[in-house]
Parts: C-alpha cells; sequence; structure tokens
C-alpha cells in the first residue's frame, strides 16, 4: 500500500488535537510562546526561516517575498521528513531552530511537550473559520494552536484501470474485493500493492479506519490500546495479502525503482490521497491515462469510511519556540495556506505536492489536486471519488506523546512481518507493551 513515500515521511495520520480541558499533567515540558517576548513584535524588515521538503513552497516562498516589503522568507528544502526530524531534533538542542517548518500533525504532541514549538493562538485564532474544522484541530494540543494547517488529504484508491479490465474485475468496494481481485492478478504476475518493509503507516491507516485507538485520554491518564477490535480487523486485512503473497515488497529507499513498478504494471493499486499523485506524474512515462480512482475499500458489511489521518494529519506550518518574531511567523504561515495564487500551486501535482488545500471550501480544488494526465478519460469521474471521501472520514485519532519514538519502533519492527518472520498481530502485541513502558521510563502517567 505505502500511503507514504520519501517525500513526505511516513504516517500521515489524524487528528492530533487535545482540546481538552484539565489535562496538563499528561505533557511534561510543555512549551508555549510569552507574549510578552518582545522578538515577537518585532519593527522593521525580517528575515524568517523555513524549513520544509513539498514541492511548490520554493515557488511560493517566491511569491510571499514578492508580495511583502516588512517580512522576507529564506527557504532551505530538507530532503523528506526523515532528515527533517533528525536535522530539527539537533536544531532544538543548539537553540537555532528555523522559524517555521513543515511538518505533519502525528508530530504536534511529541513536538510540544519537548517545549520546540510555539503557541500562536493569538495571532491565529482569528483566522479559524477559514479552515475545515478537522484540519484545524491538526495543529492544537490541549487547546493551544501550534500550527497552521496547509492541506486536507482525501483518502481513495487508484488502480490501474486497463490491468483491471483486462483481467475481468471491478474496482474492489471492500477488503475483501480487494484480496479476491489481488489472487486473480497474482496468477498473471502482478501485485494487488506494495509494503515497503520500512513504512508501517499501512498498518496505521487500515486500523485507524477500522476504529481502533491506540493512544486515548483516560482521566488524568494516557491509555493505550494496540490489541483492539480496529486494531485487530486491520491486522486480519493485512496478514491474509502477506501470507497469500499478493504484495510487492519494493522500498521508497529506491523511489524511481517503486514508481517504475507502477508504471510498468507490476503493482497495480495503491491506497493513496492527492498529494501522491505528483510523484507519480513526475516519473511515469508508460501509463498516464491508464489510472482510475475508486473509493478506499470498506470492511464488509460496514458503511464507507476512510482514515482520517490523511485528511487531517496533512501539512502543517509550525513556529517554532525559539522564534524571535512569532507574530510575523504565524501571519506569514497564514498567507501560505489561504493566499489564492500559493494554494492553487501546492494543489497542483504539476507545480506542486498534488495536495487539497486546508481551507472550509477546500472542494473546489478538487480539479487542481489531481491529474488528468495521470488519469485520462478517468479524470471526471475521479471528482467525485474525491469529494465523497471528504465525507467520509473517521477522527477518532489521538497522536501520543512518544508517537515519534513509537512509530520507529514499529518501523523496526515492520520488516519482519512483511518478510514473515513475525506475524501483525506479534508486532501489535510488542507494540503494546514497548509502548506502555516507554511512556512509563518517560514519567507519563499510562495505562494500558
Amino acid at each position: 500500500m505505502n500511503f507514504t513515500s520519501p517525500r513526505r515521511r511516513f504516517a500521515r495520520a489524524a487528528v492530533a488535537s487535545l482540546a481538552l480541558t484539565g489535562l496538563t499533567g499528561l505533557l511534561s515540558a510543555c512549551g508555549g510562546s510569552d507574549s510578552s517576548d518582545p522578538g515577537s513584535k518585532a519593527s522593521g524588515p525580517v528575515t524568517l526561516d523555513f524549513w520544509g521538503w513539498a514541492n511548490g513552497q520554493e515557488a511560493v516562498v517566491k511569491a510571499f517575498n514578492a508580495s511583502h516589503k516588512d517580512v522576507k522568507l529564506k527557504y532551505t528544502k530538507v530532503t523528506d521528513q526523515l532528515t527533517m526530524q533528525k536535522q530539527l531534533t539537533n536544531a532544538v538542542k543548539a537553540g537555532n531552530a528555523p522559524c517555521l517548518l513543515q511538518n505533519t500533525g502525528e508530530y504536534v504532541t511529541s513536538l510540544v511537550s519537548q517545549g520546540a514549538l510555539a503557541d500562536i493562538t493569538p495571532y491565529v485564532e482569528a483566522d479559524k473559520g477559514k479552515f475545515n474544522s478537522g484540519s484545524w484541530a491538526t495543529g492544537q494540543v490541549q487547546g493551544k494552536v501550534y500550527g497552521v494547517p496547509t492541506s486536507s488529504a482525501p483518502a481513495f484508491t487508484i488502480y490501474r484501470a486497463d490491468l483491471f479490465e483486462k483481467y475481468g474485475l471491478q474496482p474492489p468496494a471492500t477488503w475483501d474485493d480487494f484480496i479476491a481481485a489481488g489472487k486473480v492478478l497474482k496468477k498473471h504476475g502482478i501485485k494487488i500493492t506494495n509494503y515497503a518493509g520500512e513504512d508501517p503507516s499501512t498498518l496505521e491507516v487500515i486500523a485507524m479506519q477500522a476504529g481502533a485507538r491506540w493512544y486515548s485520554i483516560d482521566g488524568d491518564s494516557w491509555k493505550v490500546d494496540f490489541q483492539d477490535e480496529g486494531s485487530l480487523k486491520a491486522a486480519q486485512v493485512i496478514q491474509e495479502i502477506i501470507d497469500n503473497d499478493l504484495n510487492s515488497k519494493l522500498s521508497f529507499a529506491d523511489y524511481a525503482a517503486v514508481q517504475r513498478n507502477f508504471d510498468n504494471g507490476g503493482t497495480a493499486t495503491r491506497q493513496i490521497s492527492t498529494w501522491q499523485m505528483s510523484g507519480m506524474v513526475q516519473n511515469f512515462t508508460k501509463s498516464f491515462g491508464d489510472w482510475a480512482l475508486s473509493p478506499w475499500p470498506a470492511f464488509k458489511g460496514e458503511a464507507p469510511k476512510t482514515p482520517a489521518g490523511t485528511n487531517q494529519s496533512g501539512n502543517l506550518t509550525l513556529v517554532s519556540e525559539s522564534c524571535k518574531n512569532k507574530e510575523q511567523a504565524a501571519q506569514a504561515a497564514l498567507w501560505m495556506s489561504t493566499d489564492s495564487g500559493a494554494v492553487k500551486t501546492m494543489a497542483s501535482p504539476e507545480t506542486g505536492s498534488g495536495v487539497m488545500p486546508a481551507l472550509a471550501d477546500s472542494d473546489a480544488y478538487v480539479s487542481e489536486a489531481i491529474s488528468e494526465k495521470l488519469l485520462g478519460g478517468n479524470y471526471e469521474p475521479a471528482k467525485k471519488i474525491v469529494t465523497d471521501s471528504l465525507g467520509t472520514i473517521n477522527t477518532d485519532w489521538t497522536f501520543g506523546p512518544n508517537w515519534t519514538a513509537m512509530f520507529t519502533e514499529m518501523q523496526d519492527e515492520w520488516a519482519a512481518v512483511v518478510s514473515k518472520k513475525q506475524t501483525v498481530t506479534d508486532l501489535l502485541a510488542h507494540m503494546q507493551k514497548w509502548t506502555v513502558d516507554d511512556l512509563k521510563r518517560r514519567g507519563i502517567s499510562v495505562k494500558g
């Protein structure tokens, strides 16, 4: 499946908001900005460092600088989110983090607990209504805003319509259909999906869809549960795909090889969002016009539901606590997420990252966010698939305070799942114990 790519690290996920009261003890060493900081209202021209990795950001920065006299952005393109996390950790320790940085929702809680992010609520709260509620919640922790959302990401299946037609298959409406189609395609040397050994986001997003809640709040403690009903439902689907050898095992470390495999018809589907289309458009040479969209597969007997992570944890522009010009930084983040030209640049798979805006009226940008070149005659019906997916989002998901460490551990264990050295349920049992133990080591109250 590989819901992610190295252009945006692994894990896209869901509502990171902990907009709850009376839970200050749940996060250790929470950071926040000091509104009395004289640097937060510096006068005269200022230059703000901005780190990001998304295609199109350089053009947006250029447009910002051309239209602003007193504030300028200095952009540094980071290779990918994994690199961002490492460089940001070092910069925070050294006290020279950039004022603005791109990141995704699953890391906000962890960064706040480290004191790395500034509370920008006073500078952006008045613009809350410009964004869809789910995306706005992504940048919140305990009711304070730490980042401005830049995207929402509707989730769906993209598939090789020519191969499905050739072998008499319909786009899979359910996970049972998906597995059945995979067994047919396997007879012809084609895999239905790709599981990279370094990317457990497959498990995350299907568990999210199934209603799992790996982290939740219980009184004054975190509750951890990697073995709930939703997690086990997701595990069953993934295990059947792996046991039947229906998946490719290509690592995104060789991004070009993965894209060639899809382009050549070695793998026939991906569960993705709009932003992954840009990589396909930029790397394909053979299969333009052969792709189509269908809804994210449902569990048998259940209504359609897509994982919230793709829509809600999208990308954010965060403001660092060490920034001396927090108000200007927050306003720059708002401009990049709301200026019509900037939004169109980022929404296009050709000029940007193919991301759906986080705006309240983001449906209007569907045409910009999907590629007619990639979909050909399937372009018009694809618009409805994208729009409909925004109405089936499961938003009941919370990222825990040790998400970064937890996900790293899951990555290490996931490779053994893909190589059949352990089962998905073995992994879930390991993650249950590991996560509880890790939170205890950090001095965070936990149940599980």
